[in-house]
């Protein structure tokens, strides 16, 4: 089999998180009023409680936490925390419609060359964070000479394009 030095384990893209829950009732009413996630069909298989959520070509599965004490307290709001990120159309928009959800978030700005990244961050009901930004302002720059597979807002038809910014 002739290796792979881009991609050895030939992946085709991000599938799903799986986030342990004190509370999946909680947390599906969060991903899916929050966040815009629908709830898809979870194989009856399993013998344990969760649901399973689809949207912006990611899947988010719950999963029920045995014990509650093992899924860390909800502390200060930190950006360089674990978090999953969200690009968003408005940055506007979305402060906008936390401050009408009372949701507690942090703001943040990056700089590079110019070009100017914003970020909201704040928690899921079980303290995971969460970003939104609107991160497709900066390029995707490989280092070293790799090729990077990305699309920003200027791919046309949203079809990903290798690019060696």
């Amino acid at each position: 089999m002739k290796e792979n030095r881009e991609n050895p384990l030939n992946l085709k893209s991000l599938n799903h998180i799986s986030l342990l829950c004190r509370s999946v009732d909680e947390s599906l009413d969060f991903y899916k009023n929050v966040l815009g996630f629908s709830q898809i069909k979870r194989p009856n298989s399993f013998n344990f409680d969760g649901a399973w959520l689809f949207n912006y070509g990611v899947g988010i599965h719950l999963l029920q936490s045995e014990d509650s004490d093992d899924i860390p307290k909800i502390r200060q709001i930190n950006p360089k925390d674990n978090h999953i990120s969200f690009q968003c159309e408005s940055m506007g928009a979305v402060e906008k419609k936390l401050k009408e959800m009372e949701i507690e978030y942090l703001k943040s700005r990056v700089e590079e060359g110019g070009i100017y990244v914003d970020q909201l961050f704040f928690h899921d009901p079980n303290g995971s964070m969460i970003e939104i930004c609107n991160c497709d302002n900066l390029p995707v720059v490989p280092l070293s000479g790799d090729t990077v597979r990305s699309c920003s807002r200027k791919c046309a038809g949203g079809i990903g394009t290798n690019s060696s910014l």
